[in-house]
């Protein structure tokens, strides 16, 4: 296994975050107006269907996307990261924020998403 990513694909737990994490992008996605065709025009994604895997778990947002993907979505691109943390990487997440967001960060999402 690579020390950088502590986490195996196969891994059900991960799995589970991963399509947890799916979820949540898709409904920021939805949130924000955008249906992956124009989602994935406006973030320069090769293909709509990346945007799909992504949603279902199988794909991640690659990290030099992460300022357009939140600015599309209307998050803050700090709040952007720290949610897809907790689903992509949560030990590091843990580590740096305990258990689980607070409120406070998670209320903040939903609005700043909203607007």
């Amino acid at each position: 296994m690579l020390a950088g990513n502590a986490q195996r694909r196969d891994d059900q737990s991960v799995q589970q975050l991963r399509r947890e994490g799916g979820l949540w992008l898709k409904e920021l996605r939805e949130n924000a107006g955008h249906t992956q065709r124009s989602f994935a025009a406006i973030v320069a994604a090769d293909y709509y269907t990346f945007i799909s895997q992504i949603e279902n778990g199988r794909g991640r947002v690659p990290p030099d996307k992460y300022v357009l993907w939140a600015k599309t979505l209307g998050v803050e691109p700090r709040d952007f990261v720290r949610g897809l943390m907790r689903f992509y990487d949560p030990v590091s997440y843990d580590i740096l924020f305990g258990d689980s967001m607070s409120s406070e960060s998670a209320g903040k999402m939903q609005t700043d998403s909203q607007d």
